[in-house]
């Protein structure tokens, strides 16, 4: 039996409070999801910046009306660290999700992803320390490689970072260490690569490549490829990430605490072979996808040429073994994305 697979086994039995920080987004409704599954009580904060209000009423109707009612929702900021009190009241684990992603954002407004993932990350660090939290499991990122020329990543050696959002992450490990050093608080960093999956947001100036190209492609419009098509990355489905989370914040092993892991599968994907596998998956429901093929244009500023983890770490001491490969992630999201998106 699997760590996770045990896990899964005796949460029900051991029911605990956990917060999910940016709990309307992306990933964060994701582990809402999977944990009121489960039966644990849960803690949600989000101010919908980036979240929103349409996840949590599909999970409410993807659970129990018994499960639901174990979710406490708290509409707030984590640049507030009233809120950040407020929510870490009575709580378990941390998981904090709560971020402004993207690195172009990141590029053209600095001071707005300075404030949410640094001042709101310290924030939620002082909050779940004084709220003697057990544990805090925090979202890094694999942009904190940098320009380390390295394949794979692996955790202990990364170059400068190529972006503001770069940064912020960084910085987030180096408080996380900070605390566990001065104030004996736990946590675990999670550096995700390129998380794709269920209540994914394909609309927006940064939205993510899987649900971005994917709504092109089935509106028929032009997909953009930035570069040659052979930058690569370790493409993550999101159950994967889920996870890594709950392995993360129940992890008994005190050796494996105040660490920070790569959260991926172990694959390169370029993305001309991304372009692919999304075009054959929808090709059988969207028939004008035969013959259909992306435009290109130059490299965009910060990005890195290639990424691919070495996972060996997570699955030593948090017993953490990828689910999905891409295309397993791809085969199960999509009816999700074309539901989504068309209705159908």
């Amino acid at each position: 039996m699997s760590a996770y697979t045990d896990l899964l086994a005796r949460l029900p039995q051991q029911r605990k409070t956990w917060l999910i920080t940016g709990v309307a987004g992306f990933i964060g409704c994701n582990l809402l999801e999977q944990l009121l599954l489960l039966d644990q009580a849960v803690v949600g904060l989000d101010n919908f910046a980036t979240g929103h209000r349409h996840n949590l009423e599909q999970i409410r109707a993807a659970v129990t009306p018994a499960q639901w009612a174990r979710f406490r929702f708290i509409e707030g900021d984590i640049r507030k660290p009233e809120d950040c009190r407020a929510a870490c009241v009575g709580v378990d684990y941390v998981l904090h999700q709560a971020a402004l992603g993207s690195v172009p954002r990141s590029l053209e407004d600095p001071i707005t992803t300075n404030q949410a993932n640094i001042d709101g990350f310290l924030n939620m660090l002082v909050a779940a320390r004084d709220a003697r939290v057990a544990r805090f499991v925090y979202a890094a990122s694999s942009s904190t490689y940098g320009d380390h020329p390295g394949l794979p990543k692996v955790e202990d050696r990364i170059g400068k970072p190529l972006s503001p959002y770069a940064v912020t992450k960084l910085v987030n490990e180096q408080y996380a260490e900070v605390f566990a050093r001065t104030y004996g608080f736990r946590s675990i960093g999670l550096r995700y690569f390129n998380i794709f999956g269920a209540h994914q947001d394909p609309n927006g100036a940064y939205a993510a490549v899987v649900p971005k190209w994917t709504a092109a492609m089935i509106a028929n419009e032009r997909v953009w490829i930035n570069g040659d098509g052979e930058t690569s990355r370790d493409f993550c489905y999101i159950a994967n990430t889920v996870q890594a989370n709950l392995l993360a914040a129940t992890v008994e092993d005190e050796a494996a605490t105040n660490q920070v892991y790569n959260v991926a599968v172990g694959d390169r994907t370029t993305l001309n072979e991304l372009f692919e596998a999304i075009r054959s998956t929808l090709e059988p429901r969207f028939p004008h996808l035969k013959g259909y093929r992306p435009s290109y244009r130059d490299f965009r500023a910060g990005d890195v040429r290639h990424s691919l983890a070495d996972i060996s770490k997570a699955r030593a001491l948090l017993g953490y073994v990828p689910s999905h490969r891409i295309l397993e992630g791809l085969a199960e999201a999509m009816d999700w994305y074309v539901n989504d998106l068309t209705g159908r």
